[in-house]
């Protein structure tokens, strides 16, 4: 065995051991070093760079790591294995992507608002927002040797008598406390029950004097990030945020390596421990120790993810998602409970699941659907979620239909030379003047930049074609200081200088960057034509096109258009609604009324398989140009 230490920029240090010729990066993961890894190990993307700052590693050099920066000691930690004792650097932007990602401000006007929106406009639409957990009040006459009852049948004889049901249910988690709670309180106490139509669920006893709220918990299960609210079940209060990174990061940026990792040894259990365990759980400690309430009095949860997130959270098999014909494990379920799972909340707390519609669309896209109330509305909308994947809805109150595509990781910065997610660091947002060729940046917390973001990528992309220095095949056609060739010809812009960021090297966008995004790009634009012509209309019936999704808050929607993105219709058409997800997960965890409609929606919306779709190819290669081959469908964007 050999000693491997971890050290990070800030002086922290983690040792390991290993076995002789183990996998760097396996290493990392199973001592719970964050490096980030999009492409799960599999020496794609580049971004595993660690630093050898003693001993030795075996290694196989790549295209990503250049000779000199080979000879300073950059390894990829996924190419490199150990046999001897080592100490390696592990520097900010390998490891940032968890700690420090860029998650929703859940507490922003603009986030609060949405929220806001979601109810009002769902209760105008004549759902109820009721729930079916109470509070009761129970007074039971106290025990006497000519009344030998026992507590537990004294309280459920009292409850069946004071609300008029036929069966009582009382879980250990109660029956534990009974015989202690109602001794203080002289048998006069407050249950937390959830009500059926003749039965009653006893979650909670309390002594009556306790005002304890009821408390919900609704999260957006993300590939990349995870956010989560606890609420007061009977006004609907938010009484705490959270948002994270997907612990499961470390094993994919996508669903579909992150599957491949589950089917190796004890991986299913490794997948949800990172969701559950690293992630979940202390998000609930945290938002309940701001909100100064216990981690029990949470007694139910709504969750909302793509169906590969609900199965992993769950711990089931994914594998028949990405095989063909792609059956699901569920697409509803009612049976999971909090103890099943590990969670901190109240054992008993039902987990409500969003539920999915099709193997590549989840809960995650039935909850935003009913918050974007495409399904009360008669004309025509799109709803759109950016993510690590694309997932797409199209209809009214008439019909929909949904789609998934393959956008692939170039939305959060995988695929990209220097691309990263929203983390410090990271350029969001980006102007290039048309002279100079200068551009004029917004960081990520406001430093230099060391990277690009999924928004930074849009906007520069878009400022080269505007501005001339790249063609419609996302060719270099311009000469100037910031444009430069290397050996085989390939063009690449470079926004920061090494010397004047510090950086490990120039953060710079290629031909092959560009490619990547154009093809990402034209996955979704794609998805949406191949979707309008199989109902045989084009874009001009869109009156609204919300867009959902992290991405989605600094995206530049003028120049997501200008891309060949979005179809090119009046951009007062266009609405960003935030983290959809969870306001959906939000909404129905309040409203029982909201969570049918939620069930109605995914059970009466079609599913469309782009695979299946002879045309689609043909769509998607059409869309693979800026801002795509067929210039008449984008008439207002400026060509040179």
């Amino acid at each position: 065995m050999f000693k491997v230490t971890f050290r990070f920029e800030s002086g922290e240090t983690v040792e390991a051991f290993a076995a002789s010729g183990e996998n760097l990066l396996e290493v990392a993961r199973k001592t719970n070093v964050a490096i980030d890894a999009p492409c799960s190990g599999n020496v794609v993307c580049g971004k595993c760079r660690v630093k050898l700052i003693g001993g030795e590693l075996v290694t196989k050099k790549s295209s990503h790591i250049t000779e000199d920066e080979f000879d300073q000691g950059w390894r990829l930690a996924c190419a490199s294995t150990v046999e001897a004792d080592c100490e390696i650097l592990v520097p900010d932007i390998a490891s940032a992507y968890k700690s420090r990602m860029k998650v929703a401000d859940l507490s922003s006007k603009d986030e609060v608002r949405i929220f806001e929106n979601a109810k009002q406009e769902i209760g105008e639409a004549g759902i109820i927002f009721k729930n079916s957990l109470d509070r009761i009040s129970v007074k039971m006459d106290v025990p006497t040797l000519d009344d030998t009852m026992p507590d537990n049948e004294r309280l459920m004889r009292a409850i069946k008598k004071q609300e008029g049901v036929d069966v009582v249910h009382l879980p250990y988690t109660v029956l534990k406390k009974l015989p202690d709670v109602l001794r203080e309180s002289g048998f006069s106490v407050k249950c937390v029950i959830s009500r059926a139509k003749s039965h009653i669920f006893v979650y909670d006893i309390f002594p009556e004097a306790d005002e304890s709220a009821i408390c919900g918990l609704a999260v957006d299960i993300g590939t990349t990030t995870v956010s989560a609210l606890i609420i007061n079940m009977e006004t609907g209060d938010i009484l705490a945020k959270a948002s994270a990174g997907n612990g499961q990061i470390r094993y994919g940026a996508d669903v579909i390596n992150r599957i491949i990792e589950s089917q190796k040894p004890g991986g299913i259990s490794k997948l949800q421990e990172a969701v559950v365990q690293e992630t979940i759980n202390p998000m609930i400690a945290q938002m309940c120790k701001s909100a100064g309430i216990r981690t029990k009095q949470i007694y139910r949860m709504c969750v909302a993810g793509n169906s590969t997130m609900n199965h992993l959270f769950a711990g089931i098999n994914a594998d028949p998602l990405r095989m063909e014909p792609y059956i699901p494990a569920f697409f509803k379920t009612n049976s999971l409970y909090a103890q099943d799972l590990g969670l901190i909340t109240h054992p008993d707390a039902h987990i409500i699941i969003a539920p999915n519609i099709g193997s590549y669309v989840g809960g995650d896209i039935t909850a935003g659907t009913l918050v974007s109330m495409i399904w009360n509305r008669p004309e025509f909308s799109l709803f759109v979620d950016l993510g690590t994947n694309g997932e797409l809805v199209f209809g009214n109150s008439d019909f929909m239909m949904s789609c998934a595509c393959s956008a692939g990781p170039a939305f959060e910065g995988g695929d990209i030379s220097c691309g990263m997610r929203a983390t410090d660091g990271a350029v969001e947002a980006c102007v290039i003047d048309r002279e100079t060729m200068e551009p004029t940046m917004t960081v990520v917390g406001g430093g230099a930049p060391v990277g690009i973001c999924g928004s930074g990528i849009i906007d520069i992309i878009a400022e080269l074609f505007r501005c001339g220095i790249i063609n419609g095949k996302g060719k270099f056609v311009r000469e100037g200081e910031r444009i430069r060739h290397d050996e085989h010809g390939m063009g690449s812009y470079v926004l920061a200088w090494q010397k004047d960021t510090g950086g490990i090297k120039d953060v710079e966008i290629n031909e092959v960057d560009i490619d990547n995004f154009i093809r990402a790009k034209g996955a979704i634009f794609s998805a949406t034509q191949t979707m309008l012509s199989s109902l045989g209309f084009d874009a001009s019936v869109i009156e609204r096109v919300y867009v959902a999704g992290g991405i989605g808050s600094g995206i530049n929607m003028k120049n997501a258009v200008n891309i060949g993105m979005f179809p090119d219709i009046p951009l007062e058409k266009f609405h960003y609604i935030g983290n959809s997800s969870l306001a959906g997960a939000y909404t129905m965890l309040l409203s029982t009324e909201a969570e049918r409609k939620t069930y109605e929606l995914a059970q009466n919306m079609t599913y469309m398989e782009l695979s299946a779709v002879p045309t689609y190819m043909d769509e998607f290669v059409a869309c693979c140009f800026l801002p795509h081959t067929d210039a008449g469908l984008f008439p207002s964007v400026e060509l040179r």
